[in-house]
């Protein structure tokens, strides 16, 4: 890695993520120009479930029937993973889906699951509305802020 690089940088940041996954690694330090920053992964995590306004990189699901047309806008919010893991759309492979396209959930509806180092994340909204594209299938990986759905704040 270059001296010239910034250790900040998102796109470098993970990296640093998956460099620490393929070696097994809980912790690291980086410091740059009198600034800090320590990743580490593991233990106990807190769930934490950002909602930014921001439109999803990746192909919607299709929306339900009754959806709004426009899936761009204000009151379209995403969920975004926590962090990086393994996304889990049921509690077990017998249950049924936590929510579904077409579903009003709440702030508090946990909508999925997200394992990172065997540890099993439920994932609160934390915005209500109707979930009106589901981003991400079963089982596959995400990392710290992809997009797994979208919500309509309108109801």
């Amino acid at each position: 890695m270059a001296k010239s690089s910034n250790v900040f940088d998102m796109e470098r940041l993970l990296q640093y993520v998956e460099f620490m996954k393929e070696n097994d690694l809980t912790e690291i330090d980086l410091e740059q120009d009198g600034q800090k920053v320590r990743l580490s992964r593991g233990g106990v995590v807190q769930p934490i479930t950002a909602a930014a306004p921001a439109p999803a990189p990746a192909a919607p699901a299709a929306p339900a029937d009754d959806a709004p047309t426009d899936d761009e806008g204000d009151h379209i919010v995403t969920i975004n993973s926590p962090m990086v893991g393994t996304f889990y759309n049921a509690p077990n492979p017998d249950s049924p889906a936590f929510v579904s396209v077409g579903d009003s959930i709440g702030a508090d509806t946990t909508v999925c699951i997200v394992e990172a180092m065997k540890v099993f994340n439920e994932i609160s909204a934390d915005v209500s509305g109707k979930v009106v594209a589901i981003l991400v299938n079963d089982q596959d990986p995400v990392d710290c802020g992809k997009p797994m759905f979208k919500v309509d704040t309108r109801g």
